[in-house]
């Protein structure tokens, strides 16, 4: 075995498990998330940070995403330099540095330079984990497996709220110590984990090792037997891709705009970006505000009202996760957008009825608030609810597993780096963006998000095509159908191919390589 085949074939073998592992990546993102919404109303977190007002509070809050837009935009280098696999082991150590410095942190600049490192780590994971694992797993269950990445988040947002919630009852700085610090564990686990799986047989095949690539996929879904029918379709595809690119001269990022990339790039960079702009950041970073706002009073009793809906979260992304590859992306998102926006904006009414501005706190800033109306607040906690499992069941899932499948090989690390950045950068400037806007326009915050969703769902009817079921190679073929504005009328059969044709195109290719290599060597042998 060589540098880049060092791994467990039985590991291998079992696409779940190593499908799943890399997820663990994913997960600190959501670790992250809720490291900080768990700690907005924490008595000891505000006076030891000097109790941040909203503006100060945004910047804390999107250190973490502005990071991992830095970390999001290496990927473009990195993954297709030392490889997937190496890339998130990277990501694992450099999380430990992040949590350590968060643990430690005495003021408000050494938090926000922790979260900054912790952000590049979850940058490289968001961006690198879906590239490998549409890159190792089967087109049938591809989509089921990209969108545990979903999962892993809501897992790590849901896990960190309840050390956050116990902790909660520590009095004194431990009680936001200690989350930050347990924080490492997972991507401990991670690192050292990754050692034991195979390396992409798409990365190993384009930097020359074809034979190791060869035996990974055969590990991975021909119980080791290279002969076997979707291994040697697998391989022959790659292989089309990889002699197709080589021929078309060096990757740079130049050829983002070529061909038909720019479509691509625009349609993963847009929907990343709508899943921010749907509203999930405000109910993930900030959900203690909304409730605050609400009428919900009481430390604890908020706490309580946020962590059914972090358990939510987790419990409505399985049937996502188990039908993904049923539904299709297009249906999932048309219905999602939907949905989310008819949310918002009953949230944005109920509390431009009921609501009015209030100075509850201590520090006498005004809040846009519902009191004395316990129907109003239990409407808007559960339209809150229902908005996440809209999100969790449809937008969640898709907004990672689509972009990874839209690229050829040869742009794919650029590409994907790109949209996940664009994920970044919108959530950045919404953890600016949403403490401000609560505190300024209130109830109007909602109605802007529920504008978003709409206009997202617009944009997938006419614009997104179907990609569910197709090989990575075969999604080409979607793309030369046109219909840039009427995604729609592209087939749910186009592009896919039978064992016999990809064989006979592999042997059409070869022989031309052949032809080219002779006619060569009789020029040469003329000359002489």
């Amino acid at each position: 075995m060589g540098q880049f085949t060092t791994y467990n074939a039985r590991i291998a073998s079992n696409p779940y498990v190593v499908g799943s592992f890399a997820c663990i990546g994913g997960g600190l993102f959501g670790l992250d998330i809720s490291s900080m919404s768990g700690v907005l109303n924490n008595p000891s977190y505000l006076s030891t940070f000097n109790f941040p007002g909203p503006s100060a509070q945004g910047g804390i809050v999107a250190a973490m995403p502005a990071g991992s837009l830095v970390g999001s935009l290496a990927v473009t280098q990195l993954a297709d330099r030392i490889g997937r696999k190496k890339t998130v082991i990277l990501a694992g150590l450099i999380w430990v540095i992040g949590s350590i410095i968060q643990c430690a942190s005495v003021d408000r600049g050494m938090l926000v330079v922790g979260r900054i490192i912790s952000g590049i780590s979850v940058g490289l994971s968001s961006a690198v984990v879906p590239i490998y694992q549409s890159e190792i797993t089967a087109p049938a269950i591809r989509g089921r497996m990209v969108s545990l990445q979903q999962w892993s988040i809501t897992w790590g947002i849901l896990i960190q709220y309840f050390i956050q919630f116990g902790c909660s009852y520590i009095h004194g700085v431990a009680s936001f110590r200690i989350p930050w610090g347990l924080q490492m564990i997972p991507a401990i686990i991670l690192s050292l984990g990754m050692t034991v799986f195979p390396e992409s047989p798409r990365w190993l095949f384009d930097h020359g090792y074809e034979e190791e690539a060869l035996q990974v996929l055969a590990d991975l879904h021909g119980g080791g037997n290279t002969k076997n029918e979707l291994v040697v379709l697998e391989y022959e595809e790659i292989k089309q891709q990889v002699y197709f690119e080589r021929t078309e001269g060096a990757k740079s990022y130049l050829d983002l705009l070529k061909g038909g990339n720019p479509r691509r790039v625009m349609l993963g960079m847009s929907l990343q970006m709508w899943s921010q702009l749907c509203g999930m950041n405000i109910m993930m970073y900030y959900i203690i505000y909304v409730f605050e706002g609400a009428g919900l009073t009481g430390i604890r009793t908020n706490l309580i009202a946020d962590s059914v809906q972090y358990v939510l979260n987790v419990a409505l992304t399985v049937p996502a996760i188990i039908y993904i590859d049923k539904w299709g992306r297009r249906p999932m998102l048309l219905v999602g957008t939907l949905l989310m926006g008819f949310w918002m904006f009953l949230v944005g009414g109920l509390q431009g009825r009921f609501g009015h501005w209030s100075t509850p706190d201590s520090n006498g800033s005004s809040v846009w608030v519902i009191d004395g109306n316990q129907a109003a607040t239990k409407a808007v906690i559960v339209c809150s609810y229902l908005f996440v499992c809209s999100f969790a069941i449809t937008m969640g899932p898709v907004s990672w597993t689509y972009p990874a499948e839209l690229y050829s090989l040869k742009v794919r690390g650029k590409a994907v780096s790109l949209s996940t950045a664009s994920n970044w950068a919108f959530n950045t400037a919404l953890a600016f963006a949403v403490p401000p806007g609560l505190n300024s326009i209130a109830w109007k915050t909602y109605f802007i998000f529920g504008t978003f969703n709409f206009a997202a769902f617009l944009h997938v009817f006419f614009m997104f095509p179907e990609t569910v079921g197709r090989s990575l190679e075969e999604v080409e073929e979607i793309f030369q159908q046109g219909h840039t504005f009427t995604a729609w009328r592209i087939g749910k059969d186009v592009g896919k191919k039978t064992l016999a044709e990809v064989v006979e195109k592999s042997r059409a290719i070869s022989g031309a390589k052949g032809d080219d290599y002779k006619e060569e060597k009789h020029s040469e042998e003329h000359v002489a």
